[in-house]
């Protein structure tokens, strides 16, 4: 048929379809989608943050196990295919959802929870399952295989403890390693050999958790590695924060209860000190001026002997080394006591007194 011909059918087609002669036949969308289509709609809008996993060569068992310890949390855990997902955004009519289609590359699970999008990363961080090793893995850690019975009969797989130099007895027909021995180093790759022993010893040397995308937290979408979190080192800030807040505020003698008592022990302990350097003795700071007073004599004898043995200066003999030594000791740690001047019962207290 000429081009020309199929031209001018179509336009033929075309006009009787105008004017109701041929009906087209409506396209019917299976009901499974329809209820899929409802569910993540409903979902969208019920829960504040969605979280996009990428499933891309994840173990069926480790999934389900994850899956099964997050039972219990307050969360939906789903897989839907994308185009449906889509169609669920349009339909839920959620903000910025132009920009979550992008996400939608390849297989994905879904994660439907209330909390913020920094808190489900570090969940998820947290739940980790056992994973067999695969050729061509990539050791994260030491992999070692420990001394005693495999279990294994002797037969061929005995060369390939010998091709691991993996030194083994035979004991009532059954491989025993002697002694433990690392298999591989991080960095190492894991090779055929090494993979088929360890899955026949039952040995899972890694680790798997979910791998989060990216996070969609009240229209707001943060990318997975935007959520890496250094805990210990934000907690040491706020920690140190707070110290310094109220070390000024004992300083300031900022008027409330728990922060003046602190301030007038902290006055209390200078005026002690600065007593005793001038000799102003009284009954209460005796002892701490005589101190004073004799280490300075001590020092200035020290000086004068060596130059005026004429004067027939004594100095006590030196103390032992380990007396020496844990009288130091002694006054170091007197003297960090001293310098500590905020405990943590009072960094408690002041910290309540503070921030209510």
């Amino acid at each position: 048929m000429k081009a020309s011909t199929k031209v001018q059918l179509g336009k033929i087609i075309a006009k009787v379809r105008k004017e109701g002669f041929i009906k087209t036949r409506e396209r019917r969308i299976p009901e499974e989608k329809i209820k899929a289509l409802e569910e993540i709609a409903t979902l969208l809008r019920k829960y504040r943050t969605i979280g996009i996993c990428d499933l891309t060569k994840t173990p069926a068992k480790q999934l389900h196990t994850i899956r099964k310890l997050l039972r219990d949390r307050d969360m939906v855990i789903k897989v839907f295919k994308n185009r449906i997902f889509e169609h669920a955004l349009n339909k839920a009519d959620i903000p910025n959802r132009e920009e979550v289609k992008k996400l939608l590359i390849g297989s994905n699970l879904f994660i439907f929870t209330n909390m913020n999008a920094f808190e489900l990363k570090l969940l998820l961080d947290k739940v980790k399952v056992p994973k067999k090793a695969k050729p061509g893995d990539v050791a994260e850690k030491e992999i070692v295989i420990s001394s005693g019975d495999t279990g294994l009969p002797t037969g061929p797989i005995m060369s390939v403890f010998g091709k691991l130099k993996i030194p083994i007895q035979v004991r009532e027909g059954r491989i025993w390693v002697t002694r433990d021995t690392v298999v591989a180093k991080p960095g190492d790759k894991i090779s055929s050999e090494l993979a088929s022993l360890l899955d026949k010893l039952g040995i899972e040397p890694f680790e798997f958790k979910l791998r989060l995308k990216a996070v969609y937290d009240s229209g707001l979408i943060i990318p997975g590695e935007k959520l890496v979190v250094d805990v210990d080192a934000i907690q040491n800030d706020v920690l140190k924060a707070i110290q310094q807040a109220l070390s000024v505020a004992v300083e300031v003698a900022l008027p409330e209860k728990q922060v003046l008592e602190l301030s007038l022990s902290r006055a209390y302990r200078r005026a002690i000190v600065m007593a005793a350097e001038l000799g102003f003795v009284t009954k209460e700071i005796a002892t701490e001026v005589l101190q004073i007073a004799l280490t300075k004599a001590q020092l200035l004898a020290s000086l004068i002997a060596p130059k005026a043995p004429e004067l027939g200066i004594e100095l006590a003999a030196p103390k032992p080394a380990a007396e020496e030594a844990k009288e130091e000791k002694k006054e170091k740690k007197e003297e960090e006591e001293e310098k500590k001047e905020i405990t943590e019962e009072e960094l408690g207290e002041g910290l309540a007194a503070l921030f209510g």
